[in-house]
């Protein structure tokens, strides 16, 4: 059982390593970088929820 563990470790951390770099490259906070306030941001949600 020991290599299975080991196995299983090597595939956590290389999924939570693949997830991060998917979220920081592929997944930019795109309200925080189009405005610059939270009414802003707001608004331009509940107007494209609305639509």
């Amino acid at each position: 059982m020991t290599v299975g563990k080991k196995l299983w470790a090597v595939i956590i951390i290389k999924l939570i390593i693949m997830f991060l770099v998917l979220k920081i490259f592929f997944f930019p906070n795109f309200l925080k970088t189009n405005f610059k306030t939270e009414k802003e941001r707001s608004n331009y949600v509940i107007d494209q929820l609305t639509k």
